[in-house]
């Protein structure tokens, strides 16, 4: 991955959470942090 690819995927996902968080609030970005961490964690398992 280049970096300019990297930079492009970064803002594209801040960007996506920065609409997330205007149109529906901040709620949403907790819950799926919460699972994030819980995958991260179930497949830590796995490895």
């Amino acid at each position: 991955m280049t970096n300019t690819l990297a930079i492009i995927l970064g803002l594209l996902l801040l960007g996506a959470a920065c609409i997330d968080i205007f149109v529906y609030g901040t709620e949403h970005l907790f819950f799926l942090g919460k699972k994030l961490a819980d995958l991260i964690e179930w497949l830590a398992f796995w490895r």
